[in-house]
């Protein structure tokens, strides 16, 4: 007998092709047959009218301490996601060194939050235990963060790396992946990251190729220089032989809507000339990250209570100010009526969650540019903001592109971005509906383009042999319900999920299983 067969569905097995007729069985956490199948199982869940998916896989995921506080994941199981990916943007939760945890706590409090967990871990392997241990409800995979291997050896210094600093960034990159890690991320604009240069890049990346690896990138900038930015990360994946992989792409900035067709003309071409580039997306216009993100690279050179110095300081704040009203963000000045702050974590400005800078700046009858900087002094840069920077039409054609994935980027701070609550939906429902997308196709976005593309091959697909991870959905009703205004809502449609042949959602409601596995890179 097997332990369950799914009877009745459209099966779309994630591989591109048409849907098909038949019924999933499965035995002992894997998928056994799918088809027609006639023997008997322990459960048979008639699926008759829904549509049967392998398991989405987040390929963009900030739930690095969320999955250990609080293992449910219930905002991304109930979306369908069964694997998220985690370590992004370079700003991983290890390894880390004793002298600089507690600084890195609190630097990434705002992005992955602060719960009350004891951060015993320092090897990236140990990480890996840690999360294994809280028995996530999800799969999890994890990246390893250039800002953890740069703190590690060089702390937050705006410089280059000595010949022995280097060789010693790559010996803990190298021993990081051999723990487990399925690649290398980096977020240039992040401190430490932003501080690193091509050649740098391309000496750790060789590393990461050397373990088939992938290279995880936020871009150095999306907005002015979005073209010279891609040819950036190309030459990287170029001169090191590592596949690149491009985070959140979009085309950032009034000034550059309708860019994306020569984003992704860059793109195409690199691959036309031999560079593997693929790229993830979330399925909106406003982005989301630190506030404090909005300052130059030079004001967090030293780590975070530098930062904090640094904004006390009357002549160094009038800098700051200066910059913040004529560069703004990525070369343009600042549109304070589209900042929106998502999480605050004092309660003196509690308040000012789910309003925009502009309406803070005039109750408080401050400028805008000071009430920005007085939010990341008294946040103690843990405040996160929206910021509507996008063209509906760019994201439509980006999301078109067959090198794209789908992501949620969702940081589960405070009134979040929708995003963390309903990207996986909101393809498969909002745009597949509006024709952006053949159902098939948003699905192979969803499911084994991402699996391939990070090197989790056994899932990803509905075929005999590989994990059963399954998402099994109302494909009239699948809906993202999420806003800026009240984000935390689940999504609609979502009727099964299945972790590891575990059936953890089940009409609609979490069951209380928690069978995700810690999906290691094995060089397969």
């Amino acid at each position: 007998m097997y332990d369950l067969i799914i009877k009745g569905g459209k099966i779309i097995d994630g591989s591109g092709n048409s849907w098909y007729p038949g019924d999933v069985a499965i035995k002992k956490g894997t998928i056994y047959a799918v088809g027609k199948v006639k023997k008997n199982a322990h459960e048979t869940l008639d699926v008759s009218g829904l549509i049967v998916t392998p398991g989405f896989i987040d390929a963009h995921s900030h739930s690095d301490l969320v999955l250990i506080s609080e293992p449910e994941s219930l905002i991304k199981i109930m979306q369908g996601i069964t694997t998220e990916i985690v370590g992004q943007d370079g700003l991983g939760e290890a390894p880390l060194t004793d002298d600089n945890v507690d600084m890195w706590r609190r630097y990434l409090s705002g992005l992955n939050g602060n719960p009350d967990l004891g951060w015993e871990w320092r090897s990236f392997g140990d990480y890996l235990k840690r999360l294994e241990a809280a028995r996530p409800s999800v799969n999890v995979a994890s990246l390893v963060g250039h800002g953890n291997i740069r703190l590690a050896v060089m702390g937050m210094d705006d410089r280059k790396p000595t010949a022995a600093e280097l060789s010693k960034m790559k010996r803990l990159l190298d021993e990081s992946l051999t723990e487990g890690g399925i690649g290398f991320s980096t977020g240039l604009i992040y401190p430490p990251c932003v501080y690193a240069d091509s050649k740098e890049l391309t000496e750790l990346c060789k590393v990461v190729a050397a373990h088939r690896s992938i290279f995880v990138v936020h871009m150095r900038n999306e907005g002015n220089k979005l073209l010279d930015s891609i040819d950036e990360v190309v030459s990287v994946g170029r001169d090191s032989r590592v596949s690149v992989h491009i985070s959140h792409f979009k085309s950032n900035g009034r000034a550059n809507w309708g860019r994306a067709p020569q984003a992704l003309a860059k793109v195409e071409e690199a691959r036309k000339n031999g560079v593997d580039v693929t790229f993830d997306q979330y399925p909106y216009t406003a982005g989301s990250t630190f506030l404090g993100s909005l300052l130059p690279p030079w004001a967090h050179e030293g780590g975070l209570d530098i930062l904090l110095t640094r904004l006390r300081d009357g002549e160094t704040r009038k800098k700051l100010a200066s910059y913040l009203n004529h560069e703004g963000d990525e070369g343009s000045s600042n549109e304070w009526n589209r900042i929106l702050i998502t999480n605050i974590r004092t309660n003196q400005n509690k308040r000012f969650e789910g309003r925009y800078i502009s309406e803070i700046a005039k109750e408080l009858g401050k400028k805008p540019a000071e009430t920005v900087l007085d939010i990341v002094l008294e946040e103690e840069n843990s405040a996160t903001m929206a910021t509507f920077t996008m063209d509906e039409n760019d994201v439509r054609m980006i999301m078109r592109s067959p090198l794209g994935m789908v992501c949620t980027d969702g940081i589960v701070l405070g009134k979040p971005h929708p995003r963390a609550f309903g990207s996986f939906p909101r393809v498969a429902g909002h745009y597949v509906r509006e024709g952006v997308l053949r159902l098939e196709e948003a699905i192979r976005k969803m499911t084994s383009f991402t699996a391939q593309t990070h090197g989790l091959m056994d899932r990803g697909v509905l075929r005999p042999g590989l994990a059963a991870d399954i998402t099994i959905f109302d494909p009239e009703k699948i809906e993202d319900t999420a806003t800026f205004e009240n984000p935390i809502q689940y999504a609609k449609g979502i009727e099964y999920v299945i972790v590891n042949g575990k059936v953890s959602v089940k009409s609609g409601k979490h069951t209380g299983e928690r069978a995700g596995r810690i999906l290691r890179h094995t060089n397969a």
